[in-house]
């Protein structure tokens, strides 16, 4: 029965994923309905943790937005930018990296990537090289980010095995940057130099692209009080968070039966995450009604019913055919975990939420035998959202580049991100796996 079971999950992820959106998380209802009323399966787990915590780090964020903070990262992102044009193919994916592992969401980057654009073709580079890195880079600090919805998810599954925020961050931080790096020194050298580029000199010729040196009119905003008290309360939470994580004797213990028992972290990150949420709000003066209309809450609202519905599916079909997948897979992915890992990275690519592909599969990889030390090093292979180019900022990123070099080829998989996207991400995913191998 489980083929005819995973056919029915398969085949409504793919329907879901076509539709797109909040409609992935509707048909995994309908694959609930098929499992539980036509196989007669009893209904797994639904991933309450998963969905709380990350519903309590997305409004924190949407306060954040709404208060003007987020902006003004963006401005402090866009000075970094202009300080050294020359070298912007390297320093563009590095603040896109960092600025998006201190915000959580890779929304910073919609923000920097016109300025990208500008800066790169005054300074006579060629702008597909700095921005095709820059929006693989913000993918893959999505994974290293203490706060971002996927590792609360990740740390949500792997709670039972006493792996705490700071063991993804051991591995995921160092990974995914020393694969960014990767991805950029291939990145620095593609395609012809900008000066010698036909298809750029055509349009500067037809007036469809300004040439190079010309200066582009930069406006810089004026922030007060408002915005920096929020950037730094926000900051602070997620320096309580990591050091709750670091330091574990800071959290509560209480009796439970005859056991004392200590505040699990992923509550600690709710708590820590609603308090500042009210903090920043207080503090910045936020209009407490429009937390719910900026970009960050409608998003993370939507990721948090599709991880419900996916995760809630998957753990469904894993836990009625547990016996069947342990003597069937279990041996092939414990032998080859790079196998689960290519999973991982074209789940992401169809459906386009790291959240939503670890919601959907990390129960099915735990059960086939991946340890939690692995999970963590093959994490950064959620990060496939480029691979199709349909994903919002690879659609930005090509729209933003007057130039023309940032492109989809005539045979769609040809695209700007194609390349530095599988570096980075095979990189990550080695050195993810040798690091866990070693430090957990």
């Amino acid at each position: 029965m489980f083929w005819f079971e995973l056919i029915v999950v398969l085949g409504m992820l793919l329907v879901g994923a076509r539709v797109g959106g909040i409609f992935l998380g509707m048909s995994s209802g309908v694959s609930l309905a098929v499992l539980i009323f036509g196989f007669g399966c009893t209904p797994g787990k639904p991933p309450i943790d998963v969905v709380m915590i990350i519903m309590a780090v997305v409004v924190t964020v949407s306060v954040l937005q709404a208060s003007g903070g987020m902006d003004y990262l963006i401005q402090v992102a866009i000075r970094m930018l202009r300080s050294n044009p020359k070298r912007i193919s390297i320093y563009a994916p590095l603040i896109s990296w960092l600025f998006t592992f201190m915000c959580g969401t890779g929304y910073i980057a919609y923000g920097i990537l016109p300025v990208i654009a500008e800066v790169s073709r005054e300074a006579g580079v060629r702008p597909e090289r700095p921005i095709s890195i820059s929006v693989i880079a913000s993918q893959q600090a999505i994974t290293a980010c203490p706060i971002s919805a996927a590792t609360v998810a990740l740390l949500g599954f792997l709670a039972s095995a006493n792996i705490s925020l700071i063991d993804i961050l051991l591995v995921c931080v160092p990974a995914t940057l020393i694969g960014v790096l990767a991805g950029a020194l291939y990145a620095s050298r593609m395609g012809a130099e900008l000066a010698e580029d036909p298809a750029y000199l055509a349009r500067v010729a037809a007036g469809d692209a300004a040439p190079i040196h010309e200066k582009t009119d930069f406006q810089e905003k004026t922030f007060g009080h408002r915005e920096k008290t929020a950037v730094v309360l926000y900051i602070l939470a997620t320096v309580m968070v990591v050091a709750f994580g670091i330091f574990p004797e800071l959290r509560p213990t209480y009796l439970v039966g005859d056991h004392m028992t200590m505040l699990p972290m992923t509550m600690t990150i709710e708590i820590v995450m609603m308090i500042m949420a009210g903090v920043i709000l207080l503090a910045a003066k936020v209009d407490v009604y429009s937390v719910i209309e900026q970009s960050v809450f409608k998003q993370g609202l939507m990721g948090v019913y599709c991880v419900f519905g996916l995760a809630w599916a998957g753990d469904t079909l894993v836990e009625n055919n547990l016996a069947f997948l342990q003597g069937s897979a279990q041996d092939i992915v414990m032998a080859h975990p790079w196998v689960f890992a290519l999973v991982l990275f074209f789940l992401s690519s169809l459906i386009l939420s790291q959240a939503g592909t670890l919601g959907a599969l990390a129960p099915l990889g735990l059960s086939l035998g991946i340890s939690a030390p692995m999970m963590i090093g093959i994490f950064p292979a959620v990060s496939g959202l480029f691979f199709i180019p349909s994903y919002a900022t690879v659609l930005a990123g090509i729209a933003f580049d007057r130039t023309g070099t940032t492109c989809i080829g005539n045979y769609v998989f040809n695209h700007s991100f194609m390349l530095p996207g599988l570096i980075t991400c095979t990189v990550s995913v080695a050195i993810g796996l040798g690091l866990a191998g070693m430090l957990l």
